[in-house]
């Protein structure tokens, strides 16, 4: 009797906790409310979303949080939060490579929260395309695989877009066998993405040998088409299951436990510091012996780490090409700013992609 009497005291403490919770919430989005008719009087009226702010809030909280939640956690619970804020002010439109059910659209997820218009694009240009116009607030792109390597067409669609990077999402992938039957042994044919596939082809070859396989545009249309067919099965994301009512045969079969996908949030409008960032540019040289070496030498001198560099053909001339970098810090940086000083009387062409909050968790 006494342990259901603590039970229930318990129990009424939490419906009292909830309530408070509640309450606090509501009382965060009435000031959420209010920030946007101050911004609106101000004269802006076009986007409210800014990354700097939401950075410093997240790792705020990270940092203030006692437990026993993770920081993860608390991080998961006020992105959306800030999200479902941020649509009482205006809801922000983003666009992802769809269709639905992409790790795409989870990677726009993870960043914005779900109480964003997630828009499915069919290509990457057409991602980019839709945020330059302006019908896409935001756009969140592919750039690279920690298996596989990187997105070159989300690269050399930086060459002649004006859009600025803006953020960045660091994904664990996580591919999934599925299909409407209940047996791998009724598998005949396998659709995904061609990344997807190398991705798992460790897996495949063991438990599938034989059964064809067939890439497609995306894991979600592979998921679309598994749904349509007998014996046909896709390989994708939990997301994709649910969308389209398929049954998880083999969960995780990718061949490397740390797969991970990085992506990239594209926008119109430059970020601020927020004291833990990431800048990447886009250098063109001159095809000359040590050019490179002169290229990254400012870098080293002055104290900046780089986290990344990239070749892509420049589509100038045969044999030109340019690089892309990513570097530690802020273009406000004074360490960056004068790196890059000195950099643009070295090389040909020297392009600032954006500077952004560096991802976390």
């Amino acid at each position: 009797m006494a342990g259901e009497l603590n039970l229930a005291d318990l129990r009424r403490q939490i419906d009292a906790i909830d309530d408070q919770v509640l309450d606090l919430l509501n009382r965060r989005a009435r000031c959420a409310q209010q920030v946007a008719e101050a911004k609106q009087q101000d004269g802006e009226v076009d986007c409210f979303y800014r990354p700097e702010r939401e950075a410093e809030v997240l790792n705020r909280i990270a940092a203030n949080n006692p437990g026993p939640l993770s920081r993860d956690a608390v991080r998961r619970l006020f992105r959306e939060v800030m999200s479902e804020c941020l649509a009482l002010e205006k809801p922000l439109t983003v666009a992802f490579l769809g269709p639905e059910g992409t790790f795409s659209q989870q990677a726009a997820y993870k960043h914005f929260g779900h109480a964003i218009q997630a828009s499915p694009s069919g290509s990457i240009d057409e991602i980019f395309r839709a945020v330059e116009s302006g019908s896409s607030q935001f756009g969140v792109v592919p750039v690279e695989n920690s298996t596989e390597g990187v997105i070159a067409l989300t690269l050399d669609s930086f060459l002649h877009s004006r859009l600025l990077i803006i953020g960045e999402v660091v994904l664990r992938i996580h591919q999934n066998l599925m299909g409407k039957m209940t047996k791998v042994a009724d598998i005949r044919r396998v659709y995904s993405h061609q990344q997807s596939l190398a991705q798992c082809r460790g897996w495949l070859d063991r438990h599938l040998p034989g059964v064809e396989r067939v890439a497609v545009s995306s894991n979600a249309e592979a998921a679309r088409l598994a749904a349509e067919g007998d014996g046909t099965a896709a390989v994708a994301g939990d997301m994709a299951a649910k969308l389209y009512g398929l049954n998880i045969l083999e969960r995780n079969i990718e061949d490397d436990p740390d797969n991970t996908t990085r992506f990239l949030v594209i926008g119109r409008n430059p970020v601020g510091p927020t004291g833990s960032d990431k800048t990447s540019i886009l250098i063109s040289t001159r095809n000359n012996p040590g050019a490179l070496y002169h290229t990254l030498e400012p870098f080293a001198r002055c104290g900046i780490s780089m986290s990344k560099i990239e070749s892509r053909p420049s589509r100038r001339e045969a044999w030109d090409y340019v690089f892309f970098i990513d570097i530690e810090g802020h273009r406000e940086d004074a360490s960056v700013m004068d790196a890059l000083k000195e950099l643009d009387g070295r090389v040909t062409m020297v392009k600032v992609l954006g500077s952004y909050p560096r991802a976390v968790g």
